[in-house]
């Protein structure tokens, strides 16, 4: 009896150890993104042109000769926490559920057949609609760095795709469709984090203030623009911008109360940032 008892102590013993290894290296539980969204890790990486301060020309630093209003310059490093972004623009069918649970202002182009198919990106609606759909989701518009950080990836890179020319293949732009497409048409044109639409189809709302010069003195870790400002930030081209505007560093700016039919959005979820640092719109 006492030799079966110890037989029995050794096997569970040697059971308990053969089970060790693969609790210790098991795999760390996922997080799961939320529906639509794909999580974009964090991490340092270089916003802005490729030029630094040193290689630019005075005239780089406040070059408000065209529409874009303010420059790209200079390229500079920015910490980013991981979070998650939509991986389509928001589509006028996503946004028609807002406005009939919400009963909020229905956008702009609502009865224009060019841009009311409930898979085409919504337009015409202000900053503010914007982010109120946002925040109606659990989220908020994405800064300028975060929206930036999705379209980048880990790569100095001129496109979302990489640095070769935009075609019809990758992108809506250059007027050649003369609307907006279905969002997610474009697999070639697409994100290393697998974010579609980020150059073309429509131009994004994002939460920052604008301010020509803020790369300048913009703060190393999660920056959210100025405190105020006249113009709200947006990024990416649209439909009717050629190849230069859908540059993945282009900036332009608007006052945040225009609606029209290039400009839509997309949101974010993140747990780095405290939610008090984007308030409600006023």
């Amino acid at each position: 009896m006492e030799k079966l008892k110890m037989k029995l102590h050794i096997t569970l013993i040697v059971g308990v150890f053969c089970l060790l290894p693969s609790l210790a290296f098991a795999d760390p539980p996922i997080s799961i993104p939320p529906k639509g969204m794909v999580l974009v890790s964090g991490g340092v990486y270089i916003m802005g042109s490729h030029k630094s301060l040193i290689e630019l020309n005075p005239g780089d630093l406040f070059n408000t000769d065209r529409h874009a209003l303010g420059p790209e310059n200079p390229a500079h490093n920015v910490q980013a926490d991981s979070f998650y972004i939509n991986i389509h623009e928001v589509s006028h069918g996503a946004y028609m559920e807002f406005v009939q649970t919400k009963k909020a202002r229905k956008p702009l182009f609502w009865d224009d057949p060019n841009f009311n198919n409930y898979k085409q990106p919504v337009v015409g609606i202000s900053w503010k609609e914007a982010q109120s759909y946002c925040m109606w989701k659990g989220g908020r518009l994405p800064t300028e760095a975060e929206w930036e950080k999705a379209s980048r990836g880990k790569r100095s890179i001129d496109y979302p795709w990489g640095n070769e020319a935009p075609d019809s293949t990758k992108l809506n732009f250059n007027q050649e469709i003369k609307k907006t497409t279905f969002v997610g048409s474009y697999e070639a044109g697409k994100s290393d984090y697998g974010v579609y639409d980020l150059a073309g189809n429509v131009s994004e709302w994002v939460y920052d203030w604008h301010l020509a010069e803020f790369y300048l003195f913009s703060p190393k870790k999660n920056p959210t623009g100025p405190k105020k400002g006249q113009y709200k930030v947006i990024r990416g081209g649209n439909w009717r911008n050629n190849s230069e505007d859908v540059k993945m560093v282009y900036r332009n700016a608007t006052i945040p109360s225009i609606r029209n039919k290039t400009l839509g959005f997309r949101c974010v979820q993140s747990e780095g940032i405290p939610s008090n640092k984007y308030p409600s719109p006023s």
